[in-house]
């Protein structure tokens, strides 16, 4: 049997908050826990997040009027708030029985509406909205990141599970007339070192991001190979839960193509994210996610699906809810960068030199898409969109498609001027901290992480280099 944590912190101070909030980090050794205190001994500081209006949020360019109206109205539904039993007007159906939040954009509100975390975690009100009856879990505060929980195991520990577990439940909601039901025990899982933490992926460039042909990312795998293999690099993409894309047959019954959304890359569309996060996340059933992941009798109200296409007497079918999501995310366009400085352009400079571009592949050029405006654009994404090993520190034993317990998608770092909270778990604010957790020894489980030799040569950088690749990294 292996439990989740895998290593002792190294002291055993702090709150009760931080061990059940960030024991998955336990395993860092002592020097990066002195760095999360403050205890730097360079000088380069994180400038922070990016002042000014937001940098994302628009449509992209060269939408056709009738586009521009689906990724309006897409606007709309994202931010529409979900209740059990529906609003006057029939929106907003199908809340629960069990959710992390009411909305889309409670959660993808930084810098704007299709990002990430906001300031103000909306997950605090949210829990006794309506007269909910739900007690707020200690890792979730006012000014920490939107998360949602899951347990790598079974309570016992013995058998793998890796699904989420929603925060919050309907009970005691007057739209819930009847329903009485248990969050989980998060404080049990915590003390069982079986919770682990993700906060939303912004959406900002999906559409981009879908339309990057697979050859493209493919070629990412052997690109720049020898500095690779000096630098400890691999790399490989996560697929629809089929092998073809190695050369072996198909044995899973589906497409094998590559998927590229998610932390782990696991979802191949946004569509199909849309349908998962509308079900996971707000408990809202719909045509791609049709069953309730709770069916306790008395809190099941409306027929399922709850989100589905609206056919007329026309014979015009009005589009669901998550189309509507899926057609805003796709239209959206790319985060744009802060002004460049003689600091910036020698930041990215040292990012290449580095070896941060290893991973952190700068661009894309999507292909021949259905949409013209989604064509033949280049994709400023700082990411290959493959699995790397991140090794123990950085993992949290979920297995997602291919994605092993310490494998995650590169994150791209279009937007990360402007962004508050940083890594999968949301576990730190600082940039330096973000780059230094990066690096871990192997152990029995897990294998060094494949950023240790980046991390090393940032560590051996000269102030002022440190200084300017933060620069660099913020005016993204």
């Amino acid at each position: 049997m292996i439990r989740h944590a895998k290593g002792v912190p190294c002291s055993k101070t702090g709150s009760t908050t931080s061990r059940t909030a960030f024991f998955v980090v336990a395993v860092l050794s002592c020097a990066l826990t002195a760095i999360e205190n403050g205890t730097t001994q360079s000088a380069a500081r994180d400038p922070g997040p990016r002042v000014g209006p937001a940098a994302a949020g628009a449509a992209i360019a060269g939408l056709t009027p009738n586009q521009q109206a689906f990724f309006s109205a897409g606007l709309v539904t994202f931010s529409e708030v979900e209740s059990v039993k529906g609003t006057v007007s029939g929106t907003g159906l199908g809340l629960g029985p069990r959710f992390n939040a009411e909305s889309c954009a409670q959660c993808h509100a930084q810098p704007a509406i299709g990002g990430s975390s906001p300031a103000t975690n909306p997950q605090v009100a949210v829990a006794t909205d309506q007269g909910a009856t739900n007690q707020i879990p200690s890792f979730i505060t006012s000014t920490g990141p939107v998360r949602e929980a899951r347990f790598p195991y079974t309570s016992d520990l013995r058998h793998p599970d890796g699904g989420v577990h929603d925060l919050f439940t309907i009970s005691g909601r007057g739209d819930a007339s009847g329903c009485n039901i248990a969050q989980p025990n998060f404080q049990q899982a915590a003390d069982s070192n079986n919770l682990i933490f993700r906060i939303p992926t912004p959406t900002f460039g999906s559409g981009l991001i879908e339309s990057i042909p697979e050859s493209a990312i493919l070629a990412q795998v052997n690109s720049q190979s020898d500095q690779k293999h000096r630098m400890g690099i691999g790399g490989r993409p996560n697929t629809n839960q089929g092998s073809s894309i190695s050369g072996s047959p198909n044995t899973s019954g589906n497409d094998g193509t590559i998927t590229r959304f998610g932390w782990k890359a696991q979802n191949k569309s946004v569509e199909i994210f849309s349908g998962e996060a509308y079900n996971v996340e707000m408990g809202v059933t719909n045509e791609l996610f049709p069953n309730e992941r709770d069916e306790t009798p008395g809190c099941v109200f409306n027929s399922t699906p709850e989100d589905v296409t609206n056919f007329d007497l026309s014979g015009v079918a009005l589009p669901s809810d998550i189309v509507r999501f899926a057609s805003f995310m796709r239209f959206l366009d790319q985060p744009q960068p802060g002004p460049s400085t003689s600091s910036t352009q020698n930041g990215a400079k040292v990012f290449q030199q580095i070896g941060c571009s290893l991973c952190h592949n700068p661009s894309f050029t999507t292909g021949q898409s259905s949409f013209a405006a989604l064509s033949n654009i280049q994709a400023n994404l700082y990411s290959d969109l493959l699995l790397h090993h991140m090794g123990p520190s950085l993992a949290d034993d979920i297995v997602q498609g291919q994605a092993q317990g310490d494998e995650f998608r590169t994150a791209p770092l279009w937007g990360l001027g402007q962004r508050l909270f940083f890594l999968h778990d949301g576990r730190t604010k600082n940039l330096i901290n973000a780059i230094l957790y990066h690096s871990s020894n192997g152990n029995r489980q897990y294998p060094d992480s494949e950023a240790n030799g980046v991390v090393k040569a940032y560590q051996k950088l000269s102030e002022q280099d440190q200084q300017d690749l933060l620069n660099f990294l913020r005016s993204l």
